[in-house]
């Protein structure tokens, strides 16, 4: 009860964020009673989101780390289905944080507070995964690693992960909302929004 609640404020406030656009830019018209069955996502469907996003960062990254350190043009990029958990799971924790936090600390207090975070579930995690052989990551090459799971070398990259995951990715999913009566590839006016489309301010 509570999560629904810190819910529909952030929803209150992107409402309040459109109505100051819309004076801005003058009435828009709408069908009658487009609005009535649009309501915010899941937190199952917003876990999806945030797995499919933290999977297709870790490839990206160990794409771009790659050529950095070897310059390899064929950006082999590796992951495994393991991140699908371990990110989506980590991030609809810390956007609990945001909705918590976001009115008590500052932006880069609370980047802050996400990368401790993410060294202790990546840790965490990462443990787990070793008792069974399953861990897909070793930093044990590192010079400032602890036990292979977690390395200081990897601070800046999570902090600036961190800036980008609320900033941009918890903030905007937060924003995505699901019309149950509308119809897939259905046109709609300014503010109809069909399945998937997103709600900006």
């Amino acid at each position: 009860m509570e999560g629904q609640a810190l819910l529909q404020q952030e929803a209150h406030l992107v409402d309040n964020d459109c109505h100051s656009l819309e004076q801005w830019q003058g009435p828009q018209l709408a069908p009658v009673g487009a609005m009535a069955s649009v309501e915010p996502l899941t937190a199952l469907s917003r876990w999806y989101l945030y797995a499919i996003h933290g999977y297709f960062c870790e490839v990206m990254f160990t794409a771009a780390w790659e050529f950095v350190v070897n310059f390899n043009w064929k950006f082999p990029g590796v992951t495994s289905v393991w991140a699908l958990f371990i990110y989506g799971t980590s991030i609809l924790i810390v956007e609990r944080m945001y909705l918590r936090l976001r009115a008590r600390c500052p932006l880069l207090v609370r980047c802050l507070i996400y990368t401790l975070w993410t060294y202790l579930w990546e840790f965490t995690t990462g443990f787990i995964l070793r008792q069974f052989n399953a861990c897909p990551w070793d930093y044990s090459q590192f010079d400032f690693d602890f036990m292979g799971l977690i390395t200081l070398e990897y601070a800046v990259p999570w902090f600036c992960g961190a800036l980008i995951m609320e900033q941009f990715i918890i903030r905007n999913t937060l924003r995505l909302r699901f019309d149950k009566d509308a119809e897939p590839g259905e046109p709609g006016g300014p503010l109809a929004l069909a399945n998937g489309h997103i709600k900006t301010d």
